[in-house]
């Protein structure tokens, strides 16, 4: 992960527009521990291009980590809205275990919710 970070870091001076370089830097960060700087990052990435699910779905991850339940589930909603969750699976191999199973376990029990309140309905 650090050397995947400072060749990130490199792309992402030579394009600071390029989003490819600016995912790939915040993933070699969360990687590392560093996901206050990742978050910052994709945050940084996402006022550029509001509508990318796979940043979305890493904020998404990032806010279900710390804890903000509400906006990790607001983040996703937006991420199936747009229609593009092709980007899940993907997402899911560069996550720590424990933060896999922590967005399983979260995106399991909202669906079970879901189809609870459909079937009331």
């Amino acid at each position: 992960a650090p050397g995947v970070y400072q060749l990130a870091s490199l792309l992402v001076e030579l394009d600071t527009s390029d989003e490819a370089s600016q995912v790939l830097c915040a993933d070699a960060l969360y990687q590392t521990g560093c996901v206050e700087e990742a978050h910052k990052l994709l945050l940084l990435t996402l006022s550029r291009n509001p509508q990318s699910s796979p940043i979305l779905a890493r904020l998404a991850l990032l806010q279900l980590k710390k804890g903000f339940v509400y906006d990790g589930n607001q983040l996703l909603k937006k991420v199936i809205r747009i229609g593009d969750t092709s980007c899940l699976l993907p997402i899911m191999d560069i996550f720590k275990d424990e933060d896999r199973r922590l967005m399983q376990t979260h995106c399991h029990v909202r669906a079970l919710v879901i189809l609870k309140n459909k079937q009331e309905d």
